[in-house]
């Protein structure tokens, strides 16, 4: 009887080396594609809880309430700080702003002023950006920041 030697199977192995390479690729795309981007803006809004009846409020020794009032397609139409009607100046309510609140700094362990911005239900976002970015603060001659209100709390929009 004649012995046969099992028929040796060919072994079907991936060639991982094509693999690895373009792993490596897009490796080296990515990193050299990627941007490091500057935050657009880090406003310290102190948003209220989801719920909270209102039951309680910051006591603050200047409660500012800004009123955005818009029309049927969006636009800001005017705006009042304090019942003081200032149009569609922005500049106007940066400036009372500072001589409501000034420029100084609050001391240590002491909370700032807080402002409650008030919207129409259609009002545009970009208004109310442009409202916070009145009233966060601004960059003086030196190119220094200084800042104004950073308490920000939004009404519940009007319909």
């Amino acid at each position: 009887m004649k012995m046969r030697h099992p028929v040796e199977r060919e072994k079907n192995e991936l060639n991982m080396t094509s693999m690895i390479d373009i792993v490596f690729l897009l490796l080296v795309f990515f990193v050299m594609t990627f941007k490091i981007v500057e935050m657009e803006g880090d406003f310290s809004i102190r948003m209220p809880l989801a719920g909270s009846g209102g039951a309680t409020s910051d006591v603050t020794d200047l409660p500012l309430k800004l009123r955005l009032r818009a029309d049927n397609q969006g636009r800001l139409t005017s705006m009042s700080l304090n019942e003081i009607n200032l149009g569609n100046d922005f500049d106007q309510l940066r400036a009372n702003v500072i001589s409501l609140v000034g420029t100084d700094a609050p001391a240590e362990g002491e909370e700032g002023p807080e402002i409650e911005i008030d919207t129409d239900y259609n009002l545009r976002y970009a208004y109310v950006i442009q409202a916070i970015t009145a009233v966060s603060g601004y960059r003086d001659e030196t190119d220094q920041v200084v800042k104004l209100i950073e308490r920000i709390k939004f009404a519940k929009p009007r319909r």
